[in-house]
């Protein structure tokens, strides 16, 4: 039987994982996260889980089992917004998501035997327009400090969302569905 392993701390990724493979270990792998000059969009994305998964396959020696990782940015107007600094950021992040479209993008890195397979999905996302009183009600909650773009969609961060398109589960952080595809096609070509 395949051997998984989800390399991330993330209690959101750890629950969508469990969606697309019941069975699994959680590796969390020491990692310094930083993007070389120029890498933005779906490619920060994308460089950052490879790392993650890279990092997983060094640490941990899995040679017996399929490491998956994954990192969600989110992108208005070209710049990054990751995890919040403080309550300052947060505030700085979500004035500039207020009223806006902005796209998120998850990179998942799935490594083994077999390789490496590296693919990101990307889910447009609309803010109503957000008022100061608001910001500072949801800044309170505690709920924008470790979450990219300062919000997350599955908790008191629905209020602030007009909509999306694209996967709901991208946005929180691991695209369920397509992964699952990826991971059945990589165990293919591995013979499992």
């Amino acid at each position: 039987m395949m051997r998984y392993i989800l390399a991330s701390a993330s209690p959101r990724r750890r629950e969508l994982f469990a969606f697309v493979r019941e069975s699994f270990e959680i590796r969390v792998p020491k990692v310094r996260e930083q993007l070389p000059e120029g890498v933005k969009d779906a490619a920060a994305a994308e460089y950052l889980a490879a790392l993650k998964g890279r990092a997983a396959a060094e640490q941990f020696g899995c040679a017996d089992a399929v490491i998956v990782s994954a990192d969600t940015i989110v992108c208005v107007e070209g710049e990054i917004l990751g995890k919040p600094e403080d309550a300052e950021d947060a505030r700085r992040m979500l004035e500039k998501l207020s009223g806006r479209m902005h796209k998120v993008y998850t990179g998942v890195a799935i490594t083994g035997a077999a390789g490496e397979r590296i693919f990101s999905v990307e889910t447009a996302v609309e803010f109503y327009p957000l008022s100061e009183e608001l910001i500072s009600d949801y800044i309170a909650t505690g709920e924008p400090f470790d979450k990219a773009g300062a919000y997350g969609i599955q908790g008191r961060g629905s209020i602030l969302v007009r909509g999306i398109r694209g996967d709901y589960f991208n946005v929180m952080g691991l695209p369920v569905a397509r992964l699952y595809r990826e991971l059945e096609e990589f165990e293919a070509r591995s013979g499992e």
